[in-house]
């Protein structure tokens, strides 16, 4: 079996995340990580790397040359290698723009499976793996808490504010999985030292088949502002009619 597992570099969600003048997402302003949801997809992979050591995992991502990082942290985690999109003229890149670089890297590459986390903790947009799915006709199962792999499909459980879901599709197949799924596994020193070996393949907007004169308009911010600060909650004081003062409360923000 060959999975591919698509990575993403992000601000770390532990500091301050910024916008640049233009709009753009400042990432000299904070260190840069792996996101955290792809490398929980990555345990998917590699819990079936562990049964059986034929699986080949293969890390990808789209970013600029920084996203190398990312790709190594992979690597040392156990994917076995790696693709790097990278080019100026995918930067500020829309979800669309994004998901058809990332499946003209995988296109033709004989994946059985493809794995990424359901939403990024950047964007947040929730789509980009089922853009992928849909441009290379490939089922998808979206937001899934549990995954079981085997030779002819994928199946999970998916879980919304109403019911659980279980679903399952053939491979080849792209499935996208949420925080309730496995947490990801540290690095060990030696595969921190044998990812320095491990193969990166880069390819420009080109060699994936996505020219930049047929790319999309990429993100456009016209405005941002910083988050407001924190209000005091409402303090209800016990003078006989705490419970009255709860319940008009809550109908007034709808909430019984």
């Amino acid at each position: 079996m060959k999975i591919a597992v698509l990575i993403k570099q992000v601000p770390d969600t532990g500091e301050d995340r910024l916008l640049t003048a233009s709009g753009a997402v400042d990432r000299a302003a904070s260190d840069r990580v792996a996101d955290e949801i792809t490398e929980r997809a990555l345990e998917i992979a590699l819990r079936e790397k562990d049964v059986d050591k034929s699986v080949e995992i293969v890390a990808v991502t789209m970013g600029p040359g920084t996203a190398t990082e990312a790709l190594r942290k992979a690597l040392s985690m156990g994917a076995d290698s790696a693709i790097h999109v990278v080019d100026d003229a995918l930067a500020g890149s829309d979800a669309l723009t994004t998901a058809k670089a990332l499946a003209g890297a995988v296109r033709g590459g004989d994946f059985d499976l493809i794995v990424a986390g359901n939403e990024s903790t950047d964007g947040r947009g929730g789509v980009v793996p089922a853009m992928v799915a849909e441009l290379l006709a490939h089922p998808y199962l979206g937001s899934l808490d549990t995954v079981v792999i085997d030779q002819g499909g994928v199946s999970g459980q998916r879980r919304d504010a109403e019911s659980i879901q279980m679903l399952a599709g053939h491979l080849p197949a792209v499935i996208s999985i949420t925080e309730s799924s496995a947490e990801a596994r540290f690095p060990k020193f030696k595969g921190i030292m044998t990812a320095k070996r491990k193969p990166v393949a880069v390819f420009s907007a080109a060699q994936v088949g996505h020219s930049p004169s047929s790319q999309a308009d990429g993100n456009v911010v016209l405005s941002a502002s910083l988050r407001p600060a924190r209000t005091a909650g409402m303090k209800v004081v016990d003078d006989g009619t705490a419970a009255t003062q709860l319940a008009d409360f809550l109908s007034a923000e709808n909430l019984i």
